[in-house]
């Protein structure tokens, strides 16, 4: 061969390589802006999605632990929350109520601790209200009380009792990681005013007022998400246990244990929707088997959590594919279920199912939302950084390391602007 061929042999060779290069930056971004939810534009209704892309199946060989990108220690807080200016202190206070479950109160809980210490408020431990029947219990009823106040000292004056007013206070709406010039330009005014504030956090897809520089909020709003809120003792005993139990029977058969949020109502709202450009909005129980066994996990060895609270034949499909496919009923100790299974409970349900997630060996959302992005960010902040995105594949060589989440492989989570 001449010296002329071989010089355009090399240059096909380095331009098919950019080819290459470039479509697969250009898939990861398309996959991220896809799939990612971001925690500060999250949607208020659980049942809606984001788009997931989609890819065709094939056969890969069996996974282990070591392609993964494994899970390690947890992190630290980078730097201080209270480098943020300190606000003048006032005689006023702010209140809020935790509502729809776990994913949604760390946020709430953030939202509000960053008002009160920009207004130098008094903030007022909140109640728990179930979003369904109203239903209300004691904030200590899941969370340990103390920890939380211990976790805000030095951070925001902390009241357990609501002070005596005349009337309900009035209730502002602020967007999910509010910003301090909608604080001061929308809640100081009534706040001021009234002298009292009740916070509801506002989830939406679509939200202008989260634009600005807020930079200076993200460490503080970060810090009191991931570890204010942390389980009483009874119910974190309750998730010890289950959780032990599964890691008991994948190590017994020298598997994993994968915990995947699957419900099956949501995923009949949302499974038959297309985005604009036909990709799908969720993956079915029988999808999910598909794509753990491809990617290489054992049917015989692993372990599988769902969240769904009972079993549904649509599940069978699943346990077709992994037979080791529990629910809490199955997994969870008799002599717990009555209060945590019970009519009343679904707050219950939705904790076990948060902090099981938080804490499994690896964990797949079957549909984005805030549930993904929060868990995501507990387990970033554990060292958990086995999060898997489910999709079809197209590649007969993938491995489970092509589907971590881009929360943990490209560092894109809220959770990084407070912790390394």
């Amino acid at each position: 061969m001449s010296t002329m061929d071989l010089r355009q042999a090399l240059a096909g060779l380095l331009t098919l390589s950019m080819f290459i290069m470039l479509g697969n930056m250009i898939k990861k971004d398309h996959f991220d802006s896809m799939y990612d939810v971001n925690i500060e534009a999250a949607p208020a209704s659980q049942n809606a999605s984001e788009v997931v892309t989609e890819q065709s199946l094939a056969t890969v060989s069996h996974v282990s632990k070591k392609s993964l990108m494994e899970n390690g220690k947890g992190l630290k807080p980078c730097r201080n929350p209270l480098a943020l200016e300190e606000a003048p202190q006032s005689e006023g206070f702010i209140t809020f109520s935790l509502t729809n479950g776990p994913e949604y109160h760390i946020s709430q809980i953030a939202d509000a601790v960053v008002v009160a210490r920009i207004l130098g408020a008094t903030l007022v431990l909140p109640d728990i209200r179930s979003s369904k029947s109203g239903y209300s219990m004691s904030l200590g009823d899941i969370y340990d009380v103390q920890k939380i106040i211990n976790r805000l000292d030095g951070l925001v004056r902390v009241t357990r009792t609501l002070p005596v007013t005349n009337g309900n206070p009035p209730i502002v709406k602020v967007p999910n990681r509010v910003s301090q010039d909608y604080i001061v330009r929308t809640v100081k005014p009534i706040y001021k005013a009234k002298g009292i504030v009740k916070i509801e956090s506002h989830f939406s897809s679509v939200n202008p007022t989260m634009a600005g520089n807020k930079k200076s909020l993200d460490t503080f709003a970060c810090q009191t998400m991931f570890g204010t809120l942390q389980l009483q003792p009874e119910m974190h005993e309750v998730v010890d246990s289950m959780v032990q139990k599964l890691q008991s029977w994948s190590q017994n058969s020298n598997g994993q244990f994968i915990a995947v949020d699957l419900r099956t109502e949501m995923v009949a709202k949302e499974c038959h929707k297309k985005d604009v450009s036909g990709r799908k909005l969720c993956y079915q129980p029988h999808e999910i088997g598909e794509f753990l066994k491809k990617i290489g996990f054992s049917p015989e060895t692993t372990v599988v959590y769902v969240t769904q609270s009972k079993w549904n034949s649509d599940l069978d499909a699943l346990k077709d594919i992994f037979p080791k496919t529990y629910t809490k009923e199955t997994v969870m100790a008799e002599d717990k279920k009555g209060k945590s299974l019970s009519s009343q409970s679904s707050e219950f349900e939705k904790v076990i199912d948060f902090y099981i997630c938080s804490q499994s060996e690896v964990f797949v959302p079957s549909i984005p939302g805030l549930f993904y992005a929060n868990v995501a960010g507990m387990r970033i902040v554990s060292g958990k950084n086995q999060i898997l995105v489910p999709a079809e594949i197209s590649s007969p060589s993938a491995s489970a390391s092509d589907y971590i989440s881009p929360y943990v492989s490209q560092k894109n989570h809220f959770a990084y602007a407070c912790f390394c």
